[in-house]
């Protein structure tokens, strides 16, 4: 009997999985540094203008304004020409040094990693027209160049960008001292590499801190704005949790009435009793499904209330408990008062009790003052407390708004209108108009 050797071929993706770690290392390294100062080298990306919306700069007149979004570009103008000056200091050929020393900064304001290597072509290609007996490799003129040159590129590029510039920087300087052999140069690879170590690793802590503030920002927006979802969505379950025991308490009335109404006719036809058979198999229906539905967005803590919603009927109540915690107001009816909706009476009393909170919280020791209106069509509520005396022994507590935020939910369900602000005197006041339907005044 003869074994058969098989022979598997492995596809290219297990060559690419047996490769070592240095070597998956330095080809992301390789890849990166392609990508930074390689692809798109030359790229046109204009620098961008100073924002004029700081705290120094909206003091300045609309013309000096205008000037000052300019100020990065002087900048680059200004060490420019402190570089010329530096390079053409006891330097022949002068002509030649400064365009080599004051092209690279300029280029970059358009084209920042092609500045880069613009400044690393003119370092060599300044050497023969600098003093024999200067500094090498870099001569003061393209010292001075070369390091605005990368402060400036890191500043508008990234850390990683930054890293590479150092590296071939470095190459540079090691491969020129290499291949120089007179004793009479007096290198300065050494402190080139230092001093832009240093400035680079400033700036990358800036781009860090830069990056980490607006993370920061960004999730606090993004905090603030789950926050007022969330408070929206509890106001708005606890509104339906209100308005369910409301409903709940009228359709349990249909119901018994539909069921008792048979019994105080006497010999009723069989149409009519059908008819209040179906009227309370429906209202027992309704109530049913209207708890399913509550059920989803109560929660397993929430108890239903024993005594009946409040309505306005019961704001002495309240007056009173808020005058017990220390909060002079007083009370303003206007109008016929009459019988209104339980959902609009219950949405009033709420929004009084909140808006009495606010001040109790906000503006401890003030006074305030209740407004009721019945008007034609609906109901006016306003709420307005004065400015908190000076010298007062409690301190406002600070809160997250969701105070008003709740109001604005209950007086948009009902199709109403609210406004809410400060006053002229430095208290505030909230102002609510709840609509009411002809139908719904008349009882009909």
């Amino acid at each position: 009997m003869t074994e058969t050797t098989q022979t598997h071929l492995k596809p290219p993706g297990d060559r690419a999985k047996q490769r070592s770690p240095e070597f998956r290392l330095a080809a992301d390294a390789l890849r990166g540094l392609r990508q930074d100062l390689f692809h798109d080298a030359f790229a046109y990306r204009p620098l961008p203008h100073m924002r004029t919306d700081g705290p120094l700069s909206r003091r300045l007149p609309g013309r000096l304004r205008e000037y000052a979004a300019w100020t990065p570009h002087a900048a680059l103008v200004l060490a420019a020409l402190i570089a010329l000056a530096i390079g053409t200091v006891d330097q022949g050929l002068a002509l030649v040094l400064g365009p080599l020393t004051v092209i690279p900064i300029l280029v970059t304001m358009v084209r920042p990693v092609g500045a880069f290597w613009l400044s690393m072509v003119a370092t060599p290609l300044a050497l023969p027209f600098g003093d024999q007996w200067g500094e090498w490799p870099w001569l003061p003129g393209s010292f001075a160049c070369h390091l605005t040159v990368l402060t400036v590129v890191a500043l508008r590029t990234r850390p990683r960008t930054a890293g590479w510039m150092w590296v071939v920087t470095a190459a540079y300087g090691m491969v020129a001292e290499t291949l120089s052999s007179s004793d009479h140069y007096s290198t300065n690879t050494g402190p080139m590499l230092v001093v832009s170590a240093l400035v680079l690793l400033c700036v990358a802590v800036w781009h860090i801190r830069r990056a980490a503030e607006q993370e920061v920002s960004a999730q606090q927006t993004v905090t603030a704005h789950e926050r007022s979802r969330r408070t929206l969505l509890e106001e708005r379950t606890t509104i339906a949790r209100e308005l369910h025991d409301v409903v709940a308490h009228h359709m349990s009335v249909v119901a018994i009435q539909a069921e008792a109404a048979p019994y105080r006719v006497e010999n009723p036809p069989p149409e009519l009793e059908r008819a209040f058979v179906t009227i309370r198999e429906n209202a027992v229906a309704a109530l049913t499904e209207l708890r399913r539905v509550l059920g989803v967005v109560r929660a397993e803590d929430y108890e239903a209330p024993d005594a009946p919603q409040p309505t306005l009927a019961d704001l002495d109540g309240l007056l009173a408990n808020v005058r017990d915690a220390g909060l002079s107001v007083d009370k303003t009816v206007t109008g016929a008062v009459r019988e209104l909706p339980q959902g609009v009476e219950l949405s009033a009393y709420r929004i009084v009790q909140e808006a009495l909170s606010n001040s109790l919280r906000h503006a401890p020791g003030a006074s305030a003052r209740v407004e009721i209106g019945y008007v034609l069509g609906g109901l006016g509520l306003r709420i307005v407390n004065g400015a908190p005396p000076e010298l007062s022994l409690v301190k406002p507590s600070p809160g997250a708004g969701h105070g008003i935020t709740g109001m604005r939910e209950r007086v948009s369900m009902l199709n109403g209108e609210m406004t809410a602000g400060a006053t002229d005197e430095g208290g505030y006041e909230v102002t609510v108009f709840l609509p009411v339907t002809a139908v719904s005044e008349d009882g009909a």
